[in-house]
C-alpha cells in the first residue's frame, strides 16, 4: 500500500525540466553581441553565459542556427486594457465596453504580447477598467493564463475634471478614465492604490481641459512631490504623462523616475532631466498610429505630431537622457510591441542603443534589472530568440523563434 502511494506521488508530482543548453548564432546579452556563445539554463535561472559552453550530464542541447538569442524584451509603456483606436475609440472603450469584455481582450493581449517576445510589461493604467489590471496580473502568475511579468500602476492619478471622457452634458457625471484627486487627498489616492496592488504610480502631469485645447499643466510640483514621497516610500516608482514642457520641468523637480510623450519638450527640460536621471519614454509609435488613423499614409513630411516626438526623441539623446522603450501600445495592436523599436531607430537612436534600451536599460529604469533584462548567470531565464541580427536588421525583433519564460518555453503559434 505504502509503494502504491509513493507512486501515485511521484506520478502526481510536476515534471522537473532537464538543464538546456541553448546554442545560437549570436548572444545579445542586454549590452553586446556576442558570436558562439551558448547560454545554459536550469530551472527558472541562467547559470552559465559564454563561449565553449559544454551541455552536463541529462542536458537537452538546443541549437539555433541563425538566430540571435536575446534576453526578454520590456515592454515600457502599455495598456492592456485599450485596443487599438481605429477599431473603437477611447470613449466608447472607457463607456461602452463592459468590463468583462475589456478583460478578455486584456488577456489575450497578454498572450499576444509575451509570443511576442516581451516578458515584461509596464502597464501605465487601465483606462476606466478600475484595478482588473491586479487581477490579471494574478492570473498570469499563478499559471491561469500566459503573459509577461506586468508592473501594474491599475487606475493612474489624474486632477479633478482634467481627463475624460467629455463631450457630455456637465450637469452628468461620467466614467472616468483614471482616479480624480487633488492636494492631500492625492496622496491618499496613490496609497490607497499600491495597498491595492500598484507596483508603479502614474501621475498625470497636464492634459486638455477641454476637448480641442492644447494640454496644460494639472498637478504642482508641489502636489506631485507630496506623491512620489509617498509612492518611493513605499517602494513603488513615478511616471509621470507630460506633453507641454512646464509639466515635464515640475515632475522632473517633484522627483518622478520617468516622463511619457513628451512632445514639446525643450532642451533645457531635457537637460534638467538628465541631470535628475529621469527617464523619457517617447512613445513614437502611438504618434505614428494616431496620424495613421486620420489618414498618413506615412510618406515625408510627417504629421505635426509625428515630427514633435522624434524633435523630442533627438533633444533627449542629444541632452544624455536614459531612453525608454514604450510605445503606448493599445493604441495600436498588441503583439506589435516591437513597432516602438523600429520607430526610435528610424528617428536616429543607434540600433544597439535600442536594443540595450528594450532589455538591460528598461530593466534597470523599472528597478527590476536584477532579474530581467540581461544575460548574466543568476538572472532569471527569460530568453527570446529572433531569426537573423538585429543589430543590422532591426526588423528581426518581430521575427521570434522561441520564447522563454522563467526558464519554461512558451508555445508560440503555428507560423
Amino acid at each position: 500500500m505504502r509503494a502504491l502511494l509513493a507512486l501515485l506521488l511521484i506520478l502526481a508530482a510536476p515534471a522537473v525540466a532537464a538543464p538546456t543548453l541553448l546554442r545560437p548564432a549570436q548572444v545579445w546579452d542586454g549590452n553586446s553581441m556576442h558570436r558562439d556563445w551558448a547560454v545554459l539554463i536550469d530551472g527558472e535561472r541562467i547559470v552559465a553565459a559564454g563561449p565553449a559552453l559544454a551541455a552536463p550530464a541529462g542536458a537537452t542541447t538546443l541549437d539555433l542556427p541563425g538566430q540571435t538569442l536575446m534576453p526578454g524584451m520590456i515592454e515600457g509603456h502599455a495598456h492592456l486594457f485599450l485596443h487599438p483606436y481605429n477599431e473603437t475609440s477611447w470613449n466608447d472603450q472607457v463607456l461602452h465596453e463592459p468590463l468583462a469584455l475589456r478583460t478578455v481582450r486584456a488577456t489575450n493581449a497578454a498572450r499576444v504580447t509575451l509570443e511576442a517576445g516581451f516578458t515584461t510589461v509596464r502597464d501605465l493604467g487601465t483606462e476606466g477598467a478600475g484595478y482588473a489590471d491586479v487581477g490579471l496580473k494574478a492570473a498570469i502568475d499563478q499559471g491561469l493564463t500566459p503573459g509577461p511579468r506586468l508592473l501594474i500602476a491599475t487606475r493612474a492619478l489624474v486632477a479633478t475634471g482634467s481627463y475624460g471622457p467629455k463631450g457630455f452634458d456637465p450637469g452628468v457625471d461620467v466614467p472616468q478614465g483614471a482616479e480624480e484627486a487633488d492636494g492631500e487627498a492625492l496622496v491618499t489616492a496613490a496609497r490607497s492604490q499600491i495597498g491595492r496592488g500598484a507596483d508603479v504610480v502614474k501621475l498625470y502631469a497636464d492634459y486638455r481641459w477641454q476637448p480641442g485645447e492644447p494640454s496644460r499643466p494639472t498637478f504642482s510640483q508641489a502636489e506631485m512631490a507630496a506623491v512620489v514621497a509617498a509612492a518611493h516610500d513605499a517602494g513603488r516608482k513615478v511616471a509621470a504623462h507630460a506633453y507641454t514642457a512646464e509639466a515635464m520641468r515640475r515632475a522632473t523637480l517633484a522627483g518622478v523616475d520617468s516622463i511619457e510623450h513628451g512632445g514639446n519638450g525643450t532642451p533645457e527640460v531635457f537637460k534638467l532631466m538628465a541631470a535628475h536621471n529621469v527617464t523619457f519614454c517617447p512613445t513614437l509609435a502611438a504618434s505614428d498610429a494616431v496620424a495613421r488613423y486620420k489618414g498618413w499614409n506615412g510618406a515625408e513630411p510627417a504629421p505635426d505630431a509625428v515630427r514633435e516626438a522624434r524633435a523630442a526623441l533627438t533633444a533627449a539623446r542629444a541632452a544624455g537622457v536614459t531612453i525608454c522603450v514604450g510605445g503606448d501600445v493599445g493604441v495600436y495592436a498588441h503583439g506589435t510591441n516591437a513597432r516602438e523599436v523600429e520607430l526610435l531607430v528610424a528617428a536616429g537612436m543607434p540600433t544597439r542603443d535600442a536594443l540595450h534600451a528594450v532589455t538591460a536599460g528598461n530593466a534597470a529604469s523599472f528597478g527590476v534589472g536584477d532579474k530581467v533584462g540581461s544575460i548574466v548567470p543568476g538572472m532569471l531565464a527569460d530568453l527570446v530568440a529572433v531569426e537573423g541580427d538585429p543589430t543590422t536588421d532591426i526588423t528581426a525583433l518581430r521575427r521570434v523563434q522561441l520564447v522563454y519564460k522563467g526558464g519554461m518555453r512558451v508555445p508560440l503559434p503555428t507560423r
